[in-house]
């Protein structure tokens, strides 16, 4: 806990519970602490990486050959071990960095305890605290409103209903909603699991499960082979008891141990087992990468959305520009505004103003509890040239839905007559008189501050001259604001509205730094093919001027638009939205449609942004972008944090992605040919009842040498492909002629060359040459593939392949690696019947290469044919 003496906030005489008093209730549990983590917890790391269905069977696989005795082949076992530990010292490697970024960007609250205003992090609000709701923040607790200054909550995450709603002291507001304008003190009433929406915002925050071709198509390829693993090691088994004389003889000779043995090396070859581990490292290791780049990944998967991404939909505020605005100047609409006021008309208003009281009006509506960025601003200009709070009866806080804001102002007779001095110029000098404040008349003036097109469109009467005007303005990149001013006071602050006899008064004129490398990262994005447009709450014109600068369009003209002239209908909006690269004057609700109606055309759609006010369309799209200044709520609902709000960081955040993606189609690629040779060779092996043509040992040794090991490397190698829809479709493509190729030549040489050789396989001796040359066949096999996935080979990927080949032939000339492997050089004829499969071998490689594209046009067509959409 620690004291804010930096925020200002309104004086209140309630005091707040006692340090006491907090501790009593932490330890009874009466705190707000819920489950709200970034990243897995360890047990979950843990039992995600140990209790799968494929370590459950390779873990009885192996205790079923400890159990014959023959330790050696139950290395493989051992191999999964190590693979496992790997992938939970990484993802508890990452989860340490997560949580080390997490805390950067975690939000603290504003509570009263024993008369000061102090932070708290969300789970040390405690029962009955004193707990001050701001704009921006989402609520973390239910409570009762003790006092407000204009509150409204965004509750569309509790009801589902977009609108804002007011909220007055003595009602109840609830965890989830977002304060979107004004502030309040609220008495925390339900804490922790207790609260209206504890399930609700927990969901939102965090785990949003993303649905993706990488997830999918290795699910896909799991479920296969869960159904095809168990009947074939059955199947097997009863194979290799047949092959050594029966039941009888097997349990009488000991043979049954040999049997096993082999039905083992068939099961352990099917089992794709470091492909969900890479794919889970794969991620931890990306998530790992973005944070030394200070983006923080709230959810491992998502990084693998960043790949897909073809859809950008930028917020212009805190992405394009730094989010710092400047006050410019304020400019009266008409000579008539710059005359001295005249003879209070009946009831007390004046027919013209001066300069300084529309300027003072614009202060006033501006000086709000927590003013937004342009807010800051114009104060911040203003009080630089000595204005200081005026009298307010009431006021509407701005909002962003609203697009304006509003104060009642009393009605105040001109004091001290003309007091200003004109400069040089014609410029008005501000003098303390122009300041003075005097009591007030009966009634009061509304002043209105906010976007033009929207306070114009509630006026009655014809304003295409300042509208003509904005847009002037606009066109130059600036911000613009207008005040208006009604000589009535505003009816109902509840529900406000725009009085229609308002008549505008001044344009206030602002402007936005442009991030530096903001033309550099959309240039970017433009060469990857990724569309960008720019939704902004602000002036389309403006919007379009600043899209110009920062060249969103190239050499084109960006093409923007009024969100108010958009369609509702979905699908029309997103035939609107494919000729539209600038939005300006976009609602909260209009963001989240615009993400939606692009999911209609299958975009896959990344958003960013930092208010309140993008909050709806980032949990919406499929990637969320926050960046790390971003309003809690937002936060709470991406998947991604900018943590140091840095757009550059974005290019390397969906290049992360897409190294992800292709990494990973080469690794898939890569398990998949093993396991759809190792199944053809079991069902040949239960088939033709032959011994099994190799050893569990055989199958570890090069699988460590031709797949495992390659495989860490080249997952986590730099590759900057595009995405290209069809995961599955294509690693099944690629496997299908490998793994074909492979166990044909496996089986064609335990058919037929005991035959040409003499070779008597119910005898050991012969059996282990024909196993020691079929282990030959499937190493050079296994380079084939590994050389076909690591293309292109004029790089460090071709001296990969060679090192590898390199170390499986060296270790069959070393004498213990050879021992303990059981690795045969052949001699003599054997040797010669050896080089002549390898040869026929690698024909029959070409040939099923060759073959595959034809077999797929022919059965493509088809399935055409006959209605398939492949």
């Amino acid at each position: 806990m620690s004291a804010t003496a930096a925020v200002e906030m309104p004086e209140i005489s309630e005091t707040g519970l006692t340090v006491k008093e907090v501790s009593q209730r932490i330890e009874s549990g009466q705190s707000n602490a819920v489950k709200t983590s970034t990243s897995r917890s360890v047990k979950d790391i843990v039992r995600a990486n140990v209790f799968t269905l494929f370590n459950g069977i390779i873990f009885v696989a192996m205790v079923m050959v400890l159990v014959t005795g023959s330790w050696r082949d139950a290395v493989f076992g051992f191999v999964i071990i190590i693979n496992t530990g790997i992938g939970i010292f990484t993802e508890l490697k990452a989860k340490r960095t997560l949580d080390k970024l997490s805390i950067l960007v975690a939000s603290d609250f504003l509570v009263r305890r024993d008369g000061e205003d102090v932070e708290v992090p969300h789970n040390e609000i405690v029962l009955g605290d004193l707990l001050w709701i701001r704009s921006g923040e989402q609520v973390p607790a239910d409570g009762q409103i003790i006092q407000t200054w204009g509150l409204e909550l965004d509750e569309s995450m509790l009801t589902g209903e977009s609108r804002t709603v007011r909220h007055k002291v003595g009602e109840q507001v609830y965890s989830g909603a977002t304060a979107v304008s004004g502030m309040a003190l609220v008495k925390v009433n339900a804490v922790g699991s207790q609260s209206y929406a504890a399930t609700l915002t927990a969901q939102a925050k965090v785990y949003k499960k993303t649905v993706s071709d990488l997830n999918k198509g290795i699910n896909t390829i799991l479920k296969f082979m869960t159904f095809l693993v168990v009947p074939l090691c059955i199947l097997l088994i009863l194979s290799q008891i047949h092959t050594v004389g029966g039941w009888d003889a097997a349990l009488s000779t000991g043979e049954w141990r040999q049997a096993v043995v082999s039905a083992v090396a068939g099961v352990v070859g099917m089992i794709p087992e470091g492909l969900v581990l890479l794919t889970s490292l794969n991620f931890a290791v990306a998530a790992m990468r973005l944070a030394r780049h200070n983006t923080l990944v709230q959810e491992l998967e998502s990084v693998e959305t960043l790949a897909r991404v073809d859809a950008l939909n930028l917020d212009k505020t805190g992405t394009i520009t730094d989010g710092g605005i400047a006050f410019n100047q304020l400019i009266m609409l008409g000579s008539r505004w710059r005359e001295l006021p005249a003879q209070p008309t009946e009831g007390g208003s004046f027919e013209t103003l001066t300069e300084q009281t529309a300027t003072q009006a614009l202060y006033d509506c501006c000086n709000e509890e927590q003013p937004n960025g342009t807010g800051q601003a114009v104060l911040a200009g203003l009080k630089a040239q000595g204005y200081e709070p005026g009298q307010v009866e009431s006021r509407v806080p701005f909002s962003s839905a609203r697009k304006w804001s509003a104060v009642v102002k009393p009605i105040l007779p001109p004091a001290g007559g003309d007091s200003r001095s004109e400069s040089e110029g014609g410029r008005t000098e501000i003098t303390p008189s122009h300041l003075a404040m005097t009591a007030p008349a009966s009634g009061g003036e509304t002043w209105y501050m906010g976007a033009p097109e929207v306070i114009i469109s509630a006026l009655d009467g014809d304003y295409s001259d300042v509208l003509q005007q904005v847009n002037d303005y606009a066109n130059d990149g600036n911000r613009v604001l207008l005040v208006a001013r009604s000589t009535t006071s505003l009816a109902d602050t509840d529900n406000p509205q725009i009085d229609p006899q308002a008549k505008p008064a001044a344009l206030v004129l602002c402007s936005e730094k442009i991030r530096e490398d903001a033309e550099q990262t959309l240039a970017w994005f433009r060469e990857q093919g990724v569309r960008c447009r720019v939704i902004s709450g602000d002036n389309p014109v403006t919007v379009g001027a600043i899209a110009r600068k920062v060249r969103l369009t190239g050499e084109h003209e960006p093409r923007f638009m009024d969100a108010r002239e958009l369609p509702e209908d979905v699908n029309e909006l997103a035939r609107v939205l494919e000729n539209v690269d600038v939005l300006g004057r976009v609602l909260p609700n209009q963001k989240k449609a615009i993400v939606q109606a692009l999911h209609t055309q299958n975009h896959v759609v990344a958003m960013t942004g930092d208010g309140v006010n993008d909050a709806l369309a980032i949990k919406e799209a499929d990637l969320g972008i926050a960046m790390g200044n971003a309003a809690p709520a937002t936060k709470a609902v991406a998947q991604v944090v900018l943590v140091d709000s840095k757009f550059s960081h974005l290019p390397d955040v969906v290049a992360r992605g897409r190294q992800v993606m292709a990494n990973m189609e080469r690794v898939a690629s890569l398990f998949l040919v093993k396991t759809v040779y190792s199944a053809l060779i079991s069902l040949g092996v239960v088939l033709t009842q032959i011994p099994y043509p190799y050893l569990p040992r055989h199958i570890t040794y090069i699988g460590a040498l031709t797949i495992g090991m390659p495989a860490f490397i080249l997952a986590l190698a730099p590759n900057t492909r595009r995405y290209i829809p069809g995961f599955l479709k294509r690693v099944v493509t690629f496997a299908l002629p490998g793994g074909i190729a492979t166990a044909l030549s496996v089986l064609l040489t335990a058919w037929f060359l005991p035959g040409i050789m003499g070779w008597d396989v119910t005898k050991n001796v012969d059996l282990s040459a024909l196993r020691a040359t079929s282990a030959i066949i499937l190493f050079l096999m296994g380079v084939f593939v590994l050389a076909r996935v690591a293309q292109p080979l004029n790089s460090w990927r071709g001296i990969l392949v060679a090192a590898f080949a390199a170390a499986g032939v060296i270790g069959a000339f070393i004498p213990f690696n050879a021992n303990f492997f059981a690795l045969i050089l052949p001699t003599g004829t054997t040797l010669v019947a050896t080089l002549i499969a390898l040869g026929g071998s690698a024909l029959i490689f070409v040939i099923c290469l060759w073959l595959a594209p034809l077999v797929g046009k022919v059965s493509g067509k088809l399935l055409r044919q006959h209605g398939f959409n492949i």
